[in-house]
């Protein structure tokens, strides 16, 4: 399980966040195996960090101002 510290919107300042994939590089929802999801271990708030948008994305992601995942 891979573990960083990372700001959390949800506590307010650093805290660990973790994967839940027990080897890294073996996420299956990701074609490089590489998770972008990571959770805070202090209020469980999701975060996705560490992924690349494709040139087709940011036109589908046009039509989401202002909200946040």
């Amino acid at each position: 399980m891979s573990q960083a510290f990372r700001p959390c919107s949800e506590c307010g300042g650093d805290r660990l966040f973790e994967q839940h994939h027990e080897v890294p590089g073996s996420c299956p929802d990701a074609p490089d195996g590489e998770c972008p999801e990571w959770a805070c271990t202090g209020c469980g708030a999701a975060l996705l960090a560490g992924f690349v948008l494709y040139h087709a994305e940011p036109e589908l992601m046009a039509g989401l101002p202002g909200r946040v995942a």
